[in-house]
């Protein structure tokens, strides 16, 4: 059977997540719809990530396997077709090797979280933010950020019902910029742990408030504690920007 590559974006908002739910609400559960509606076939989609309800995606990758050899472009604007009116949007597809796998042929995943950091709230930008009205010291944040870039145990910023093997993960990049009025993070690694970025977040945030400082940082991350962590940040203003791929 033909194997397609799928490049996708959406608005996290009203689904629980990527992964297939019982509800019917994720983002998966509607893709799967629509290529049944499109091929009559059901087919199971394989995706790089699978976001959390509420969290955004502007390159995710995924991968399915058709009976038919579809032309690209056709699969992609009839996918788009049967997704309609839900914020999803196949960007491209293209025909992929049958040993591509979306999810275990990624060697790097890319994140990017905005902070909203103004005493007025979003109008535009609500559902995509977090806003935090109280200014923020984006240097002080990047600081605390670099304290935990490399191999660590990241338990202390995995949740309780992770599914990984090992807490034990390397994060290549956790940078961070203020930008006007925004604080933007953006994190990269093979791999992350579940709900790792948004506890991360958290966690620095509170440095950038001053109510931790840069010890504190350090030592949440050595005591391999959860209770340990920051709160976690919110959802909306986490987004998948990008997945890398060694054939690329």
């Amino acid at each position: 059977m033909p194997r397609f590559k799928l490049i996708l974006e959406y608005d996290g908002s009203p689904f629980d997540g990527w992964q297939a739910q019982a509800s019917g609400r994720s983002v998966q559960d509607r893709l799967e719809a629509a290529l049944l509606k499109l091929t009559g076939e059901r087919v199971r989609v394989r995706a790089a990530g699978r976001t959390d309800a509420g969290v955004h995606a502007s390159h995710q990758v995924a991968h399915a396997d058709l009976a038919k050899n579809w032309r690209p472009d056709t699969l992609r604007d009839a996918l788009n077709a049967h997704l309609r009116p839900h914020p999803i949007s196949v960007l491209a597809t293209a025909a992929a090797s049958s040993d591509f796998d979306a999810r275990l042929s990624a060697i790097k995943r890319h994140y990017r979280y905005r902070i909203l950091n103004r005493r007025a709230p979003p109008a535009l930008e609500a559902g995509r933010v977090w806003h935090v009205p109280r200014l923020l010291d984006a240097e002080k944040m990047h600081e605390g950020a670099q304290l935990l870039v490399g191999r660590h145990d990241f338990t202390t910023f995995r949740a309780a019902d992770c599914q990984a093997r090992s807490p034990i993960k390397t994060l290549d990049r956790l940078d961070v910029a203020r930008q006007t009025d925004e604080v933007v993070i953006y994190a990269s690694a093979r791999s992350f742990l579940h709900h790792q970025v948004r506890s991360l977040v958290g966690t620095i945030e509170m440095a950038g408030a001053g109510r931790w400082s840069l010890a504190d940082v350090k030592s949440a991350l050595e005591a391999r504690d959860r209770s340990r962590c920051g709160p976690m940040a919110p959802a909306a203003g986490l987004c998948l920007i990008g997945v890398d791929y060694r054939s690329e």
